[in-house]
């Protein structure tokens, strides 16, 4: 009786240019119950990629990722063990190791970058430096230098800046920024440096009013020096940095249309008062995202907490699609290169939508880990594939969409059952998570390709994350 191990055809293929196998050695027979880490030693062995030192490699059949044997990916498929399998070979995705943490005075509810990698440095000339930008519930902007340093902070109080807390803060350009918050005003600071960059200074040259309520979260459109405010009052705001062209606030906006005398102290400001492009009315409750389309300026995405995605044609400012979901929307993100619109749910889940009228189905996939609700989003700089998430769950988690696995509890649509990695706290670093609702709460997550990960939160911390590999490279 023939023992020998059963053998399965296979050919290797990868979109890593630097990882190319020769034509002759891209097939080859291995043993049928072989998995990822076999796999993996055979192509980094002498004969085969012959590298310098091992490279940690993942295999992917047909978009996701090789989890079991081959043996049983063919058993689970309903393939014949004479199928020559096609894996697509990757470099896995490495841990986002503790860089840094900024301490804080009070809790931290939005964070920025700027790097010639980030929208707001792009496409500079000059030199533009490393900075992060922080808005702390202590009423204050800071500006920060990736050692750690502060270089400037805001000014604070009525007609000179923020009277109440920020929510966020977004770069629009190396010397200009925008905020919002409490007030339900945006301001627009200039940022200026020393020659020798050993400090900064922030002014606020601009605020613009319309709201009637918090402003949550705010996206800016360098090129087109537009801004999206989402409010608790129900409203998407559109705004323009450009002080000539921005229309004059409503008088009724003003400081000085307030009958106390406080107020009508507090309409002396250095700041021009300007309003909005547009207050668009979009849903029956608060707005907790919006977001501009990756290449169409003219369009956005508007998430609520009354369970909908909207999608609205900035030019005529009517809403054009309505998407519905389950539970409360949090937060929102566009993938720039799926078409797909990540919200993230009060029922600690992020449901993947697709708002093209051409969808079959409107939840592509659903990315389930937290055990909080979801609050901030952001994808990859530079893959396709991958997203990051921040929860009140104390982690920052990285998915990525090629784990996904068929579901038919989630109607038809794809689920990826767990994150790549989970980010805690550094100060929970080896230490059990804490249950849901306890913890220090992420409220703030942006992915920058020079910076890492960095996120913020209750724990009064930007925490920075980072290392060479977090991204494979995109396909």
């Amino acid at each position: 009786m023939d023992s020998s191990p059963t053998q399965v055809k296979v050919t290797f293929t990868t979109n890593e240019h630097d990882l190319q196998l020769p034509e002759s050695k891209r097939q080859l027979l291995v043993p049928a119950d072989i998995k990822r880490y076999g796999l993996s030693r055979i192509l980094n062995s002498e004969s085969m990629l012959d590298t310098s030192s091992p490279i940690p490699l993942d295999f992917l059949v047909n978009g996701t990722f090789l989890r079991t044997s081959i043996d049983d990916y063919l058993k689970s498929n309903g393939l014949s063990p004479e199928t020559t399998v096609n894996l697509q070979y990757v470099r896995s995705l490495l841990l986002p190791v503790h860089q840094a943490t900024f301490q804080h005075d009070d809790w931290v509810g939005g964070v920025d970058v700027l790097s010639a990698t980030a929208a707001a440095g792009r496409g500079v000339d000059g030199v533009v430096s490393d900075r992060l930008a922080s808005a702390s519930y202590d009423r204050f902007v800071r500006v920060w230098n990736s050692s750690g340093e502060v270089l400037a902070t805001s000014t604070a109080g009525r007609g000179a800046g923020h009277w109440l807390r920020p929510n966020t803060v977004k770069w629009l350009s190396p010397s200009k920024l925008a905020s919002a918050g409490l007030e339900g005003n945006v301001f627009i600071w200039d940022y200026s440096e020393s020659e020798e960059n050993s400090s900064g200074s922030l002014k606020c040259y601009m605020e613009l009013r319309g709201h009637a309520k918090q402003i949550h979260t705010i996206d800016v459109n360098c090129a087109t020096r537009r801004i999206l405010t989402a409010s608790s009052d129900g409203r998407v705001g559109l705004w323009t940095t450009s002080k000539k062209t921005a229309p004059q606030a409503d008088a009724e906006t003003l400081p000085s249309s307030q009958p106390t005398k406080r107020a009508k102290l507090s309409a002396a400001t250095t700041a021009a008062q300007r309003g909005p492009l547009a207050l668009m009315p979009m849903h029956d409750s608060v707005v907790t995202a919006a977001v501009f389309h990756p290449h169409d300026s003219t369009v956005a995405y508007s998430a609520s907490q009354d369970h909908a995605v909207k999608t609205i044609d900035l030019t005529t400012q009517k809403a054009v699609s309505r998407l519905s979901t389950l539970h409360p929307i949090m937060c929102a993100a566009a993938l720039p290169t799926h078409s797909l619109v990540a919200a993230g749910s009060s029922a600690r889940h992020i449901t993947l939508l697709d708002p093209r009228e051409s969808a079959t189905a409107t939840a592509a996939m659903t990315l389930h880990g937290h055990i909080n609700m979801v609050v901030s989003l952001s994808p990859s700089p530079d893959n396709q594939y991958t997203l990051a998430s921040g929860s009140w769950d104390s982690t920052c988690r990285v998915w990525d969409l090629r784990w996904a696995r068929h579901a038919t509890l989630e109607g038809g649509a794809n689920t990826v059952p767990n994150a790549v990695y989970t980010i805690p706290r550094e100060w929970l670093k080896g230490k059990k998570l804490p249950p849901a609702g306890d913890g220090a709460k992420v409220l703030s997550i942006v992915w920058d390709k020079s910076w890492g990960i960095v996120s913020a939160g209750e724990d009064k911390k930007v925490q920075i994350n980072r290392g060479s590999g977090i991204l494979p490279p995109s396909d």
